[in-house]
């Protein structure tokens, strides 16, 4: 079993924690799937919820290391960081959960 130390522990299991809730699970892959930023006020339309609710669950992604934050004017717009890597953590996530059914 590979070694971790005790700061790469608690960031893996922040970031497991991020994506463990399906409401921020859909954030990242609506974010994942336009290849560019987005409005916050968009994705929370889109998902059919309040916008403070969509900007904390953004906050906490931000806070794992999985989204950044810009400003642009008034607006907040939300771009993945490392998006390859999150999809293909997503796909393996999957992967795993098929082989043990």
């Amino acid at each position: 079993m590979a070694m971790f130390t005790e700061e790469e522990l608690y960031r893996t299991a922040g970031l497991m924690n991020a994506l463990g809730n399906p409401t921020r699970m859909r954030i990242v892959l609506l974010v994942g799937e336009t290849q560019r930023p987005l409005h916050i006020k968009a994705i929370a339309e889109v998902l059919g919820r309040d916008y403070a609710a969509v900007y904390r669950h953004i906050k906490m992604l931000q806070k794992s290391g999985l989204l950044e934050i810009y400003e642009v004017g008034r607006s907040r717009v939300i771009s993945l960081k490392r998006g390859k890597v999150v999809q293909e953590f997503i796909e393996f996530a999957k992967k795993l959960m098929s082989k043990s059914e």
